[in-house]
């Protein structure tokens, strides 16, 4: 949802840092707080990619198999 409005004192900002929880802090400190959850959620993403991929190359395959004739795969026992 978008609410126009304006801002009185555009020195300071509140920021949710979570659970709830604001903190005001200046608008650089407030752009240096985002830039650094920025690098920080890339990092998580890159760490998980790898395990992201295995499941869906995983998912394919059992895909795959359901999509064969059944008793194709029976011969080949």
């Amino acid at each position: 949802m978008y609410v126009p409005g304006k801002l009185h004192d555009v020195e300071h900002v509140l920021i949710d840092v979570g659970t709830g929880y604001y903190v005001e802090k200046t608008a650089e400190d407030a752009k240096d707080f985002f830039k650094r959850k920025i690098d920080f959620l890339m990092k998580q993403m890159e760490k998980i990619q790898p395990a992201l991929q295995e499941k869906h190359a995983m998912k394919q395959g059992k895909i795959g198999l359901r999509k064969r004739n059944p008793l194709t795969l029976l011969v080949g026992m």
